[in-house]
């Protein structure tokens, strides 16, 4: 191979860019490099033919002699471009455009007409081009700043094009509506352009990407971001979604991209919002769980449970910077787990009882609301006395200073305060007074 880019550089040292004249022969060589490019280009994206710049140019501009410039004419008003034989060799061919059509930026049209450089060349075949749509859509009212805005909010910020499956006028709103794949499927994309200028007014749209095609500039920050919370930082990803919205007033969509990841026995998740990271979660590594942290969980699992001899199966955390909150979890066998949540405005300390004890067989209304009722009018001493010795032994309160509220809108409920200010406790119940959950809240003061 190294022979053949030999025999290229020979060859385009005698052209453009050398002393003599642009020959036919270069001058062929540019027209069938373009038209490959523009023919694979346009049948990679649509599987369809491509309208090329009538009347433009091409200029071709080398970064090795910046003083000699090129020009041929593309004039193909009324011809198809159909599809070219594949070169023997792609690499040949590459090496070709890489070093005859070099420019500084890429390669650009340049209209003789009016003596302006116009749009990069890859923006006249992506992404206005890219757009497909199904048919008996009515496409006439879509201008090509309107079909250029689509394109570019697509994939840039859904990372994907989508078939438009939907274009209609809002002539009270004064609106463009496009809609692309289908509600019920993972991608789908609602945007509303304005009707006069063709620029967004709302956006709504979703996708699920393969992982390999999550954008460099988000898998370049995972490992750093797994090793910041103690995970794995060699965790693999696994799924991508992208949730995009920009509501009325917005002028740029706002872009979440949540990114999970996992081996065989562990797992993690990142979500961005537009390009920063705001929350990662993953399980932590055995040297990097909290050891103090880890003590207070058992002793609290054991109080709880009744069971002192529960065992550690893995711990994680969550940092969630949206919210304000930094969150280590820890698993115990028999379905028990501890949660201990660092917030903005004190700490969150949960104790549960993950087993699924299901709900009463339920046949009639009436079977219904007894249920209801029994939850909602639970007994108060028997609540006491199932979390008495907990709290006491645990967070060293007696549960005599609470006084217990109750919420009709939230059934198998109950809270404990003292008063608005100080902290509380949250208790969740069966019907049978079981105790399935413990939560406490405490403010920074305390």
């Amino acid at each position: 191979m190294k022979h053949e880019d030999d025999q290229w550089e020979k060859h385009i040292r005698k052209g453009p860019f050398a002393a003599s004249p642009f020959t036919e022969d270069h001058k062929r060589n540019v027209q069938q490099q373009v038209e490959w490019i523009q023919t694979r280009k346009c049948e990679e994206k649509n599987s369809g033919t491509l309208k090329p710049v009538s009347g433009s140019k091409i200029l071709i501009h080398c970064k090795k002699y910046p003083d000699k410039v090129a020009v041929e004419t593309i004039d193909r008003g009324e011809q198809r471009h159909k599809r070219l034989p594949q070169p023997k060799s792609r690499r040949g061919i590459l090496a070709a455009s890489m070093g005859v059509l070099v420019i500084a930026g890429g390669m650009f049209l340049w209209n003789w007409d009016d003596g302006q450089l116009a749009q990069p060349f890859i923006e006249q075949i992506h992404p206005a081009s890219a757009l497909l749509f199904s048919d008996h859509l009515n496409v006439d009212i879509l201008t090509d700043k309107m079909k250029k805005n689509i394109a570019v909010t697509l994939r840039d910020d859904l990372g994907k094009q989508l078939r438009i499956t939907k274009v209609q006028e809002l002539p009270v709103s004064g609106r463009i509506y496009i809609e692309a794949g289908q509600e019920k499927d993972a991608d789908y994309a609602q945007i509303w352009l304005d009707a006069k200028t063709g620029n967004l007014r709302e956006v709504q749209m979703r996708a699920e990407l393969q992982p390999s095609k999550l954008e460099h500039r988000y898998l370049r920050q995972v490992p750093s971001l797994l090793e910041s919370i103690g995970s794995i930082p060699t965790l693999k990803p696994e799924r991508v979604k992208r949730l995009v919205n920009m509501k009325q007033g917005e002028v740029v969509p706002t872009v979440y991209t949540v990114l999970e990841l996992g081996d065989d026995i562990s797992y993690g998740g990142i979500t961005w919002k537009q390009d920063k990271a705001l929350s990662v979660a993953g399980e932590l590594r055995s040297d990097q769980i909290p050891q103090t942290a880890l003590a207070n969980a058992k002793k609290a699992i054991g109080a709880f449970s009744g069971k002192p001899n529960l065992y550690l199966e893995h711990a994680s955390r969550d940092k969630d910077d949206e919210i304000g909150e930094d969150s280590t979890f820890f698993s115990f066998n028999d379905n028990y787990f501890v949660k201990i949540t660092e917030t903005s405005n004190g700490r969150r300390f949960i104790v549960a009882d993950a087993n699924d004890y299901g709900q009463p067989q339920i046949s009639s209304p009436e079977q219904m609301a007894a249920y209801q009722e029994r939850l909602l009018n639970m007994d108060e001493s028997l609540l006491r006395k199932e979390i008495g010795p907990f709290l006491s032994v645990i967070f060293k309160v007696d549960l005599e200073d609470y006084k217990l509220h109750r919420n009709p809108e939230d059934l198998g409920t109950v809270t404990f305060k003292r008063n608005a200010d100080e902290d509380v406790f949250q208790v969740r119940y069966k019907e049978d007074g079981r105790v399935t959950m413990v939560t406490r809240e405490e403010p920074t003061s305390k």
